[in-house]
């Protein structure tokens, strides 16, 4: 099945990435053989990553590198949370069941050793889509059997038997982001809560998760009490691995939120030593690290 594809969106400028943020937060900006060789692939196989759909600040860097995160079940999302740059709306027609290939055969072709896939949020579908991320987790270990694979799920409505179904096909690493504090939950991201996320996040330890993730923004207007909380209580639902990064406001449309500041170096440094005291596996901090960025490291770093 063939789904209409919408435009892409056009890449942010280097003076509007840069505008009002401090020296630390610096974005390499460059188009090499390799980013254009990525570019064309997911052209030419018609598929989306969350590089270019949430304007990543990393996308020249991964894709220089030759890795990318798969964006599945379409470009458009039926939320619309404050903080991401995503085009929300009602989605163009069914599921595209031979998607899961062709992110298969764009792996192959990169020789990746570690894939993230991760998708908009399907509220339109009985299981959020959770039958698609196991069938693509299936193919890429069909055709690139020693490819780890590694998961960014939405909460799927706290659809536990859809959260099975992932399961099911086993993937190597299960993340859903918690995104932020407690009390910024209802505003920044309305539809997910709080509590169902630390629910999923157990979830999946009992459903047989080996290793699950999760990722935090700051900046948000949180105070470092609350993040300290929030890193308390992934740990009680026994997550392995933390990502902590900036908030970095993707455009200048009312729709997404202002940076409420920006916190220093040294300043993920004390988060990434809290969190160690916690326990966790490993935890990796920084203003531009993302859930994906530099995901096989993470991985690595978490079981030795």
């Amino acid at each position: 099945m063939v789904v209409e594809r919408r435009p892409r969106p056009t890449p942010a400028t280097r003076e509007q990435m840069a505008a009002g943020r401090p020296s630390w937060i610096k974005v390499n900006f460059f188009e090499g053989p390799n980013f254009r060789e990525v570019r064309e692939l997911m052209r030419g196989l018609e598929l989306h990553t969350v590089c270019e759909e949430a304007r990543c600040p990393n996308q020249r860097e991964c894709w220089e590198s030759r890795t990318a995160t798969f964006l599945i079940l379409g470009d458009q999302c039926t939320r619309r949370c404050s903080y991401c740059a995503i085009e929300s709306g009602k989605p163009a027609g069914g599921l595209d069941w031979a998607e899961p290939d062709r992110v298969a055969r764009a792996v192959e072709h990169l020789g990746l050793k570690h894939v993230v896939i991760t998708s908009v949020t399907r509220d339109d579908v009985a299981d959020g889509g959770a039958a698609i991320y196991a069938a693509t987790i299936r193919r890429c270990r069909a055709r690139i059997p020693d490819c780890a694979v590694e998961v960014l799920i939405p909460d799927f409505q706290s659809n536990w038997e859809a959260l099975a179904t992932v399961m099911s096909a086993r993937p190597d690493v299960l993340n859903h982001n918690i995104e932020t504090v407690r009390r910024l939950h209802a505003t920044v991201r309305p539809r997910c809560g709080y509590d169902n996320s630390l629910e999923l996040l157990a979830r999946a330890r009992r459903y047989g998760a080996e290793v699950t993730k999760s990722g935090l923004m700051v900046g948000l207007g949180e105070t470092v009490d609350e993040l300290r909380e929030t890193l308390r209580d992934l740990r009680a639902a026994e997550v392995s691995v933390v990502t902590i990064g900036q908030y970095l406001r993707p455009t200048g449309q009312a729709r997404h939120v202002p940076v409420a500041r920006y916190y220093a170096p040294e300043e993920f440094a004390e988060l990434r030593g809290y969190g160690q005291s916690l326990g966790f596996a490993h935890v990796e901090a920084g203003p531009l690290v993302r859930s994906s960025y530099h995901a096989r490291e993470q991985l690595a770093a978490s079981v030795t």
